[in-house]
């Protein structure tokens, strides 16, 4: 009755409210999973149902419909009809993009960077500089920066897309005399957070919904520390899946040993495995900008064209500079690169003994190294292959093993990472930036003698090369595990591998 102000309403609830007093109110009522009979008789006669005693003798309750007709089936079926339906469906009218396929941008990172060393994650924000500068695109754009927007190259994009803040800017920002200071504006399109993941990942969900919610595509670009991702708000990215939220995440100075001298807690191992754990993501590790170029473009095409779906995509992306090639004329580069494998570089002979190794991220530049010295010191030649993505690479495995049991009578499907290894020679020796439970997981279809490296354990704070041979990922820790393989087969004498340990000094 109360006018003029807002009411709160104070409810009070009886857990097991009307079950009799074996149950209401008692901190049991969780465990208890069956009502006695004399309990079943009870509520029945709180509720008022007209169930005979004789009934109540069966070893399942009678199930209870209103009659039709009655007010009760009525309220609930109108109840139905106001909410759309028996069942729960998301409605939207968004209208899919057309994706930028034509954007210069997309080619300037096929491209490679000539001279100039160029880190993938100054790669991938120079690219979004651009998208965002798209006359019919780039306003659909949210970079969110939780922190270090500086540290990410993304000061570069603040005179242009500005910051936005609900007052606009109201302080003279302490690099106010500087081309690219801080900039506030009402419409700014930039959501720098503060130091507040939390906040950061909300911002994704409402932005990554909003095709739903307010029948517009938006395309967040959340933008992190790599170990801040998945480490601290993987709750909510597990929200965000349940959201149907599209988007990009991109985990910044990934890996165990890129960001050493700052502490354990920024040294990430293991975010690419807590990624494999949610179906609506899906997750890179890619070496190279070219590499970025199109997963992005196929990520757009996926979560905002014609037949777009419910997933948003994790790049793990690195603050190291190293020259970046433009894009090889491969066959197949495009499907090999989405689909997480193909063969970047080929032995050069096909002659003497030899191995296949397999490298993400930045394991490709030691990989590439390891293949030269294999090559020079122990006459051994090596296929590198560049694995974008593990996760992807198993997820599809997966799904083949389930196909072909649901349909023995069928031609059996064969894992694409089955076929891509089925006819090259020697062991398979698997590296990356993270621990060896990603690479293991596509073991179980690579029909080769098998082994991984990794940054299992705690990081170390020392210089990266230091950091890479204390976790026995470098190149010559690569070259051992290739010549150690290649022993057990008898392709190489068991004296090499000393002589390779005291040679490397491991």
């Amino acid at each position: 009755e109360h006018k003029g102000q807002p009411t709160v309403i104070l409810a009070q609830t009886v857990k097991g409210w009307k079950l009799g007093s074996g149950f209401e109110a008692r901190n049991a009522t969780h465990q208890m999973k069956k009502l006695t009979k004399t309990e079943i008789k009870v509520f029945r006669d709180r509720l008022g149902l007209e169930i005979p005693d004789d009934q109540l003798e069966a070893k399942l309750p009678p199930y209870i419909r209103p009659a039709e007709g009655s007010p009760e089936l009525q309220y609930m079926l109108e109840r139905r009809r106001v909410l759309g339906g028996s069942l729960p469906k998301r409605t939207t009218d968004a209208k899919a993009l057309a994706i930028p396929h034509d954007n210069p941008a997309f080619a300037d990172l096929r491209a490679g960077s000539g001279h100039q060393p160029v880190a993938t994650t100054m790669a991938i924000v120079r690219l979004i500089k651009d998208l965002v500068k798209d006359k019919t695109f780039g306003n659909r754009f949210v970079p969110i920066i939780p922190d270090e927007a500086r540290t990410f190259g993304l000061d570069s994009i603040f005179p242009s897309a500005k910051i936005y803040s609900p007052k606009g800017q109201t302080y003279e920002p302490v690099d106010g005399d500087l081309l690219l200071s801080y900039r506030e504006s009402t419409s700014g399109q930039i959501l720098h957070e503060g130091i507040n993941e939390a906040g950061s990942m909300a911002s994704f969900v409402a932005s990554g919904s909003s095709y739903a919610t307010h029948s517009e595509h938006m395309i967040p670009i959340y933008i992190f520390y790599s170990m801040f991702g998945w480490q601290r708000t993987g709750d909510q990215m597990w929200l965000a899946a349940d959201q149907l939220a599209r988007g990009f995440l991109l985990g910044a100075t990934a890996g165990r040993t890129t960001l050493n001298g700052e502490g354990l807690q920024h040294e990430d191992g293991h975010s690419l495995l807590i990624a494999a754990t949610n179906p609506a993501c899906v997750s890179y590790d890619p070496a190279y900008a070219f590499e970025i170029a199109h997963i992005l473009e196929d990520g757009l095409e996926r979560m905002y064209g014609e037949n777009a779906e419910d997933i948003f995509y994790y790049l793990a992306i690195y603050n190291e500079p190293m020259l970046q090639p433009a894009e090889p004329q491969i066959p197949g580069l495009r499907e090999g690169i989405l689909k997480g494998l193909y063969r970047f570089s080929p032995a050069e002979s096909d002659t003497g003994p030899r191995a296949q190794i397999l490298a993400s991220g930045m394991g490709m530049a030691w990989a590439l190294k390891a293949q030269e010295l294999l090559r020079s010191d122990w006459g051994v030649e090596a296929d590198v292959w560049s694995a974008t993505s593990w996760n992807e690479l198993r997820r599809e495995a997966v799904a083949c093993d389930e196909w072909n049991m649901l349909h023995p009578d069928e031609p059996q499907r064969t894992a694409y990472v089955t076929q891509c290894l089925a006819d090259t020679p020697g062991p398979v020796v698997c590296v990356s930036d993270w621990m060896r439970a990603v690479p293991d997981q596509i073991r179980p279809w690579v029909q080769h003698d098998y082994t991984s490296l990794g940054t299992d354990g705690f990081g170390r704070s020392d210089t990266r090369a230091a950091l890479r041979r204390f976790f026995r990922v470098d190149a010559e820790s690569i070259t051992l595990a290739v010549l150690t393989q290649l022993a057990k087969s008898g392709d190489v004498k068991r004296e090499v591998l000393a002589q390779a340990i005291g040679r490397y000094g491991l």
